[in-house]
Order: C-alpha cells, then structure tokens, then sequence
C-alpha cells in the first residue's frame, strides 16, 4: 500500500530520490520524506507440550479455521506480544516463543511475524473474540486450516520448512 498523502498535513506526496534510499515519498509542504507506515502483529502456531498437536481457532463469525494472531501494541516487543495474545484470547500461558518468519499482509496492511510457540496445559479459557477453539494432530490442522489463507502458508512453511514466497 502506497502512502499518496503526508499523514502530518494531508499533502499529496511524490516520489523524490533519497541517496541509499531510492525514491521516498516526499512532502513539499513539510519538506520531509514519508517512509511507509504500516501495522505490525503477531500470529502463532500454538503446539502442546508433545509437540504433537496445534491449536487452531475461528473468530469473528468467519468459517474455518486460523493461526491465533493479534496487533503488537506500541512498546511491546513481538515476543511479548505473543505471550499477551495467548493470555488474552485464550488463557494460555506460554513456555517457549520461537520466531518463523515474517510476511507483508496488503489486504490489512500488516508485516505479520510468526512464531511457534507451546502452551503450558491444553485446557484453554476463551475470550469472546474467539468463536471455537480446537487442538488437532499435525495433519488434521493441515486439513482444517482455511486454505489458501496467509495462516496455511505459515503452518505448511513451518511443517515443511518451505515458505511459497521463498
């Protein structure tokens, strides 16, 4: 998603050469560049203590399954986060937080880093932003999860060690 108006004064921006930078959106009006803006969040493939399952939610009234996943609050750092979402959806505390990969979301404008993270107990206490909640095996969450969604992408790169956009 390109910037086309400066977020301080509401300009219309143009590209302008930034030595080492390439073209920048840039403001007359400000004399300033604009780098991108964009959201960050956090999405987990949530495995139990075995290794052997992964939990997988519906939310929002949407059909299928998908990773759990939320916004990285200002001042919080991408681990944190994690931790934070995994409490707040679903009452589960973490024992290890380990990074995957990152990848830009257009459709939300959001860099998404993922993570694969395990929980402490199976036994989950929901929010209400949580629809349904289940832990499956590893090839019935490759099943259930909701095809062609970025959440696929992230669990079948983890499985399998090959990201589609590598």
């Amino acid at each position: 998603m390109e910037m086309k108006y400066c977020m301080e004064c509401g300009t219309r921006l143009h590209p302008k050469m930034l030595e080492g930078e390439g073209e920048i959106p840039y403001c007359d009006t400000c004399g300033a560049f604009r780098f991108p803006v964009f959201n960050t969040a956090v999405s987990m493939i949530v495995m139990n203590e075995a290794r052997d399952q992964i939990l997988l939610i519906e939310q929002y009234g949407k059909p299928g399954y998908v990773l759990v996943a939320g916004y990285v609050n200002k001042g919080e750092d991408a681990e944190a986060a994690a931790r934070r979402e995994a409490a707040e959806e679903l009452g589960l505390t973490l024992t290890s937080v380990q990074f995957n990969r990152s990848r830009y979301f257009a459709p939300s404008n959001t860099l998404m880093l993922n993570f694969t993270v395990t929980a402490a107990a199976q036994e989950a206490r929901p929010n209400t932003e949580i629809d349904r909640y289940n832990w499956f095996s590893v090839e019935e969450a490759r099943q259930q999860i909701r095809q062609s969604s970025l959440a696929q992408a992230f669990l079948e790169g983890y499985l399998t060690g090959s990201y589609p956009w590598d």
